[in-house]
């Protein structure tokens, strides 16, 4: 039964969570109806509290609106940060709503765009549903868990279409001068790239951790989401504001490890560089030691390899030299070749004003990002095609123009089991 605008409006009022289609609410493929984006965030921690909040609040279009985090402790903070900093600037402002569960936050029609900084685990099911709930949406990366995950985010933020940035600020020469050193690569400065290496960390391992006592006020069981059920332990969601990274990223059952968190970034980049933000490796190969956790090797299909390992940071050799970039380091052997200007006719690559300012450019303008939602798809398939490499210690043969491997019998690995009721949204 086709759902109609007054009772979505009817059921959003009455706190019940509707996920519809964005044509339902009248407003697909258009901007917010005045200049003015009203943003829910989803995930109160670490990363929202260090630099999601500060970049939203600093911009002057945006209003803070929802806010959505299973720690209550953290969900209150979010919010009293939120109304000190409206009223310290004198805005018109009526509160912030607050919730633990996701979509009681995206079925809001009031609600333009949503920003995602939640674990690994919990970034694809909350960004589909808001696209197709005609949100926008800014997804910490990597944008997904799995490669399933990822192609599907792909193909809601087109049909809806939506403006999905991911975030890999990078692109947005946050920390570094990464978009100088992809234009170094794609004037041809270096040659022909041979091969790339990428320094990140490892992958993530089965969780093995002790049972704790839930204390009050953590909705543990939609922390949880999909992943299969455990009992809780700190170390995966610290109680209250904290001021470091959780581990639940050395996890397999809630991220990839060292080697989906910043390979989101340096894959990313390394991509940009070789021009294959809509393809991807064709064959990925393990190391041939059963026990490293570094060394995997991916082959595209001009010849250039990608190889997990080496200094921090990518490492392009190219026929005339090498250039190293990473946050704050760009460096090239020999020197000119990364501190001679380039010429007048080069191939430039857009300006990023920054990366939440690019998003919000793009939701009034409709243009994609400067992190489109295919480049973070692409990206965390890599670094996923890599884990499983590592993970069952064989070639791949990978398609990456049907995302499938090339063998039928691997495409159970796309995907992995989900707990109910959190399976892999349909569009």
């Amino acid at each position: 039964m086709a759902i109609t605008r007054r009772q979505v409006l009817r059921r959003a009022a009455s706190g019940a969570p509707t996920i519809v289609a964005a044509a339902t609410l009248g407003h697909a493929a258009r901007a917010a109806p005045s200049n003015r984006v009203a943003v829910g965030l989803v995930g109160c921690g670490k990363m929202a509290n260090d630099y999601h909040l500060p970049q939203l609040l600093g911009q002057p279009d945006v209003q803070l609106v929802g806010i959505c985090e299973v720690d209550r402790t953290r969900r209150e903070h979010a919010v009293r940060r939120i109304e000190d900093a409206y009223s310290n600037a004198k805005r018109t402002f009526k509160g912030v709503q607050q919730t633990f569960d996701f979509r009681e936050l995206i079925s809001r029609p009031d609600i333009d765009a949503v920003c995602i900084a939640t674990p690994d685990h919990w970034h694809a099911t909350p960004l589909i549903e808001a696209c197709k709930a005609g949100k926008d949406v800014y997804c910490e990366k990597p944008l997904t868990l799995t490669i399933a995950e990822a192609q599907r985010c792909v193909q809601a933020a087109r049909k809806f279409r939506r403006v999905v940035q991911t975030g890999s600020q990078q692109r947005s020469n946050v920390f570094g001068q990464f978009r100088q050193a992809v234009e170094i690569i794609r004037n041809g400065r270096l040659g022909a790239i041979r091969r790339v290496t990428v320094g990140v960390g490892a992958p993530s391992v089965a969780c093995d951790l002790p049972a704790e006592p839930v204390e009050k006020g953590l909705a543990w069981d939609m922390w949880l989401g999909q992943a299969p059920f455990r009992d809780y332990h700190s170390i995966l969601s610290p109680r209250g504001v904290h001021n470091h990274f959780p581990a639940w990223r050395n996890y397999r059952e809630y991220s990839g490890g060292g080697h989906t968190d910043m390979g989101a970034h340096h894959y990313d980049i390394a991509h940009w560089a070789l021009n294959m933000d809509h393809s991807g490796p064709v064959k990925i190969t393990p190391p041939a030691d059963p026990e490293a956790t570094t060394g995997v090797r991916y082959l595209y299909a001009n010849g250039t390899e990608i190889q997990h390992g080496g200094p921090s940071g990518c490492v392009f050799h190219g026929e005339h030299g090498t250039l190293r970039i990473d946050r704050g380091v760009l460096q090239s052997n020999p020197p000119e070749l990364a501190t001679e200007p380039l010429g007048s006719n080069a191939l430039r690559l857009p300006v990023s004003p920054g990366h939440h300012r690019n998003w919000l450019n793009c939701i009034q303008n409709r243009k994609r990002p400067v992190a489109d939602v295919e480049y973070g798809a692409r990206t965390a398939t890599v670094v996923h095609l890599g884990n499983l490499a590592y993970a069952y210690r064989r070639t791949l043969d990978w398609d990456p123009a049907t995302w499938r491997f090339e063998a039928a019998a691997d495409n159970h690995l796309l995907d992995r089991p989900r707990r109910d009721p959190w399976q892999l949204p349909q569009l």
